[in-house]
């Protein structure tokens, strides 16, 4: 089967409708398409665990997605785990990036550029409040105290640039206030 083209001199989120379904995540960053392979266990178990904790704080009116496109303008990148409010359109296309309050990605060897470079500008440009990435595999700038999975907390400044707020390893539980309180230990989130 031949790859689809997009319909104009980008790709844009519609162009994603004629995708096919090969097991592979289709995304569109800055009118370019992104195709990464399906995530490891590890990956998708991490990103279960940390749905179930989000789940049982969250305020009644927010909801936990995880593999869901974020639509912004002609784009739609897929964070690993969002927490959005308001109404949902449970057949639509994704959520609009207005009802993001929280992204998150999870770090895959595949996605590295993608998950600390790209998204998270695209993320703050849009107006995203909270990011977090998750590292779950050895890192350059790794501290030799620090155990995986270590998380990242950022929150969206008053330039509208991601300011860190928390640099968490395993076996160190914090409460994050942003966008609401939720106490988590990064080291729970991966089989042991």
């Amino acid at each position: 089967m031949a790859m689809p083209l997009p319909r104009s001199d980008r790709w844009t989120a519609a162009d994603l409708d004629q995708m096919p379904d090969d097991g592979l995540r289709y995304e569109v960053l800055n009118g370019q398409l992104v195709v990464n392979a399906a995530p490891k266990p590890r990956h998708q178990w991490l990103i279960k665990k940390l749905s179930q904790v989000l789940d049982a704080v969250v305020p009644h009116d927010r909801v936990v997605l995880d593999g869901v496109g974020m639509l912004i303008g002609e784009d739609e990148p897929i964070p690993d785990v969002m927490v959005v409010r308001g109404p949902i359109d449970w057949d639509g296309r994704g959520i609009p990036v207005g009802q993001v309050e929280l992204a998150v990605e999870v770090v895959s060897k595949s996605t590295t550029l993608q998950d600390r470079m790209v998204k998270p500008v695209l993320y703050a440009q849009a107006g995203v409040p909270v990011y977090w990435r998750f590292e779950i595999n050895p890192f350059k700038s790794q501290l030799a105290d620090e155990r995986l999975p270590v998380l990242f907390a950022y929150a969206l400044g008053p330039g509208g640039e991601y300011e860190q707020t928390h640099r968490v390893s395993a076996g160190n539980p914090v409460t994050l206030r942003a966008p609401f309180e939720v106490t988590v230990d990064p080291g729970a989130l991966l089989p042991r």
